[in-house]
């Protein structure tokens, strides 16, 4: 059994209710990386990020292979955590034949006529592949119910009280159908402070390069932060299963974000026990035979 290197976040234990504001958003979220200090933490991070990598590509060749696994990836965060960032250094080794990144925007017309789970359904990564949800389905209990005016059409007869509980319900029961099934769900909130946003933000707005990232949107959004930080609270407490548990990563640091998230990736994947297929004996003669063809010609 393989264990994790980088112990910089939380997994949340189910039936374990966390406090987001007792959680930390910085690099030093231990005792003994505040002793070993940032400087040596941040260069002991970036070794591990390499060397999580090279295995991470190993393994997911593994995975392809084995073909008896999916692995999906959820990343959900506040704007200016690092959600695309992350995507992009963790998985920079990654084969992109074997993963696909689903970035979701506004509901279309179309998707908007079905259940709120039924876009995330049809994109769930096939066996031997890993896919990467940047926002998902949780976007349903988070957003929409800081904006119920965004949600999608449900009669109104089932907008009671009971209805945003039904709702993590219905999450919980699709992500233990999809384990069920083979696929192993990775979750992970970007845990990012409000002064940190503040200063990305500020970041986007003097890079001309960076421009196109900020919305007055966002701006609207970070109104109603302690909102969202309720919301995304008592999703991950009613939603981290044995099953399907969440992974609290501090985000106020990218290089530490980084190494916790492809620390854990490569783990779970290791944990599969993944190997190439046994051939049959019939298997093994054909490859002879086939051999002793190309030989012979």
């Amino acid at each position: 059994m393989k264990e994790e290197k980088y112990k910089g976040f939380i997994r949340v234990k189910p039936g374990v209710n966390i406090r987001l504001k007792d959680c930390p958003t910085g690099w030093a979220q231990t005792e003994a990386l505040k002793t070993v200090g940032k400087e040596a933490s941040k260069d002991r991070a970036a070794k591990l990020l390499e060397q999580d990598l090279v295995e991470l590509s190993q393994v997911q060749h593994l995975l392809y292979v084995d073909n008896r696994y999916s692995i999906l990836i959820i990343f959900q965060a506040m704007d200016a955590a690092g959600k695309d960032s992350t995507i992009k250094h963790v998985m920079s080794g990654i084969n992109p034949q074997g993963c696909q990144v689903f970035s979701f925007k506004q509901p279309s017309p179309e998707e908007l006529n079905h259940n709120f789970l039924w876009r995330y359904m049809k994109n769930a990564p096939e066996r031997g592949h890993i896919g990467i949800f940047n926002r998902s389905y949780y976007e349903d209990v988070l957003i929409v119910k800081v904006h119920p005016e965004l949600l999608q059409f449900v009669p109104e007869e089932k907008k009671d009280q009971a209805f945003w509980e039904a709702r993590y319900q219905d999450i919980n029961a699709f992500e233990q159908h999809l384990v069920r099934n083979g696929t192993v769900i990775l979750k992970f909130f970007l845990h990012v402070s409000k002064a940190v946003q503040k200063e990305r933000f500020i970041e986007r707005l003097d890079r001309p390069e960076k421009n196109w990232k900020f919305s007055a949107s966002d701006l609207a959004e970070r109104e109603r932060w302690d909102d969202y930080m309720s919301v995304y609270e008592q999703a991950i407490n009613t939603t981290s299963t044995a099953w399907a548990p969440w992974h609290i990563i501090p985000a106020d640091d990218k290089w530490a974000m980084r190494a916790a998230v492809a620390d854990i990736i490569t783990t779970r994947l290791h944990n599969l026990d993944l190997s190439y297929p046994i051939l049959t004996k019939a298997q093994i003669a054909l490859l002879a035979e086939a051999r002793k063809q190309l030989e012979n010609e």
